[in-house]
């Protein structure tokens, strides 16, 4: 019998993640998508590669352990090289020989240098003088001017320079760094081209290699080459040895531009001399070099997106709905004490909770509101209603997640804003990240309390409720709220493990609770009765999860796993993971939602957490995972949720044993999209 932990049974997590970029970048090739989208969907891979080298590869640079599959760092590397560079291959082919084109037939023109005309060229001149040259800072590099620091991810462009300056100094090379103040896309005046209907843009990287030598006056360019350089991002904060996280994280933060170089974009005329010039001085090897056959900064064409006003070449607009019951009750919480209320965003509005927490600051008979944020979004109105509440004399408690990846400075700037506002702010707890998306409110009713809750699997963000699939519960069911109640106490003070009626939580009882209805279904299966498991998770790798679901498989328990990215378990090998199925659904919305479902002999339990499954969420993490008590809610879960993205055959991938994924096709099927089918359901 194949032993479970062998790591041949397991796929590398890097190596996984990197394949969901390949899945975004298919988006992007789709030609049934509208044009804007599809040059959104480049962007987001793009963009999603940054973070990839900035968090994974450097993870595995800079010692990070093994996973269950066993692949050394060294190796790992060496494949992501591999598969890396066949992905930044096909996306400068998409964009030079599909997209560009394409926009430019749709009126939306990105110019390259030589396809200014006269008219162009001279504004561009002009821009330049006017709006680009006052901010640049060049930089000739002698003894006495060492090479710069370079900021992660900025453009930047080495000049090549012949002749001698004022001081008599012979040139050699210098460094022209582009201040993020500058925008990366400068759109033309409509009339330079005679053409008026027809919008005309420009990379800053061409304008500044088109007139560079107006920073060397005297001087004669051999040749300039933009560069980008991307850095390790991951804070590292001792907390046991620091008295103020925030304090701490805001030093790290000042130093997190300028860490250790991971990967170095150059263009791919770039002179062998030049890059061995910059290699040498970003500590990197020839591995970790990308050559770009286009801007380095690719992903900076997302602003074409917003500058263009083509709905035409865009998705169609819809209207969020908003639930007859929440639209008819005379406040939300007669609502909400009516019945349980199910948010599923994007297609539900999100404004029933900012509703929730505007009505509660403005409530006399509301004493207290407690809420977690971990992504909230620097102008949330949810801010301004908690300070409110705050200054009205409510008691309000936020736990607000400090290490909040890439979050962590507009997290520090909330916190203080809140606790001049007199609201009680807390960090957490050291070691654990606050990952939980909890909202409570205490509101004096005929003389007793009532606790209103809102849990949810996505953050209090506005913005990501509008692009983000994710579900929320509104209740006041008792042992909830009391459950609640007490892990915002656990969270602000001190005390042993709290024994909750209703939600798993991590790091306590969630992963021993998955694991025990694993258990469970395999006992049903054992003892002959159906059993079943269906999870949707963004992310799979704890190891103890995975070996029990092979266990499950080998007993006869069937499981479908909708996994958005990564995915450590390895489906479809013979004897171990016959009966489990992997898909991954990538469309218009980036699937966020977390739903486990277990079939219990047919006394079906459902479940939404704010948790992947992976070790950090379920073992290092505050994580919050809560059933669907009312029966019509959990049907809606799962039809919503699990059963509609099983049956997707448009946006749907099937993970393949070999660790590959495969478009799923309709065949003779009604083609399905799952997230059309949502929007046609329940939006406008």
């Amino acid at each position: 019998m194949t032993r479970l932990k062998d790591p041949k049974l397991y796929i590398n997590r890097e190596l996984s993640q990197l394949e969901f970029n390949f899945r975004v970048l298919a988006q992007a090739k789709d030609a049934s998508l509208p044009l804007l989208e599809r040059l959104r969907f480049l962007a987001i891979a793009c963009s999603n590669l940054d973070e990839f080298f900035e968090i994974r590869v450097a993870g595995l640079k800079f010692g990070g352990a093994p996973g269950p599959d066993g692949l050394a760092a060294g190796e790992a590397l060496k494949r992501i090289r591999e598969r890396t560079s066949e992905l930044v291959t096909a996306q400068y082919q998409l964009w030079n020989r599909t997209l560009r084109p394409a926009l430019r037939k749709a009126g939306i023109n990105l110019l390259m240098r030589d396809e200014w005309n006269a008219r162009q060229r001279k504004w561009l001149q002009g821009y330049f003088r006017d709006e680009i040259l006052p901010v640049l800072s060049p930089l000739g590099l002698d003894p006495a001017h060492p090479f710069p620091r370079i900021l992660n991810k900025t453009l930047n462009v080495a000049v090549v320079l012949k002749g001698k300056d004022a001081f008599g100094r012979e040139g050699g090379m210098a460094i022209v760094r582009a201040p993020r103040s500058l925008p990366r896309i400068i759109e033309l005046p409509s009339d330079l081209d005679g053409d008026s209907k027809s919008q005309e843009f420009v990379f800053l990287s061409a304008v500044l290699h088109e007139f560079v030598d107006e920073l060397f006056p005297g001087m004669q360019v051999k040749g300039s080459y933009q560069f980008r350089v991307t850095r390790n991002s991951e804070l590292f904060v001792d907390e046991d040895e620091v008295e103020n996280l925030a304090h701490a994280l805001k030093d790290e933060l000042a130093t997190r531009g300028f860490a250790r170089a991971v990967r170095l974009e150059v263009a791919d005329t770039c002179p062998k001399a030049v890059l061995e010039y910059l290699m040498a001085n970003f500590d990197v090897g020839e591995a970790d070099v990308y050559r770009c056959h286009g801007p380095v900064n690719l992903n900076r064409v997302i602003a074409v997106y917003d500058l263009v006003d083509r709905p035409d070449l865009k998705f169609p607009a819809f209207t969020p709905r908003i639930q007859s019951r929440l639209a008819n009750a005379a406040s939300i919480f007669d609502a909400i004490r009516d019945g349980d209320v199910l948010l599923h965003h994007p297609f539900d509005s999100f404004v029933p909770v900012l509703d929730l927490v505007k009505q509660a600051s403005q409530d006399p008979d509301v004493l207290a509101i407690k809420q977690t944020l971990y992504r909230t979004g620097r102008n949330s109105p949810l801010v301004g209603y908690l300070e409110d509440a705050a200054r009205a004399g409510k008691d309000v408690t936020c736990v607000i997640e400090l290490r909040a990846r890439f979050d962590e400075d507009n997290n520090i700037e909330l916190a203080n804003r809140l606790q001049a506002a007199g609201v009680q702010v807390v960090y957490g707890v050291v070691g654990y990240k606050t990952h939980a998306k909890m909202l409570l409110v205490v509101r004096r009713e005929a003389g007793r309390l009532r606790r209103y809750v809102h849990l949810g699997t996505g953050n209090y963000h506005p913005g990501t409720a509008k692009a983000y699939t994710d579900l929320g519960l509104m209740t006041a069911d008792p042992d909830i709220a009391e459950d609640v109640h007490k892990l915002f106490q656990q969270l602000s003070g001190l005390g042993q493990v709290v024994k909750l009626k209703r939600i798993l939580h991590s790091p306590f009882t969630l992963h021993r609770g998955i694991l025990q209805k694993i258990e469970r279904e395999i006992a049903h299966a054992k003892a002959g009765r159906p059993a079943r498991i269906v999870a949707k998770i963004n992310a799979m790798n704890e190891q103890v999860v995975i070996e029990l679901l092979y266990e499950a498989s080998r007993a006869g328990v069937e499981v479908d796993l909708i996994v958005r990215g990564s995915c450590a378990l390895r489906p479809g090998v013979p004897g171990v993971s016959d009966r489990i199925r992997v898909r991954s659904v990538v469309g218009r919305f980036l699937e966020h939602s977390r739903v486990y479902w277990f079939l219990n002999d047919g006394q079906s339990e459902t479940y939404c957490a704010s948790a992947d499954w992976l070790e950090r969420n379920l073992l290092r993490r505050i994580e919050a995972c809560f059933p669907i008590l009312d029966p019509e809610l959990a049907a809606r879960v799962y039809d919503e949720e699990l059963a509609n993205y099983l049956d997707d055959n448009q946006n749907a991938w099937a993970l393949q044993p070999d660790g590959s994924y495969v478009k799923v096709e309709p065949g003779d099927a009604m083609p399905h999209s799952a997230q059309l089918s949502l929007l046609a359901k329940l939006c406008h």
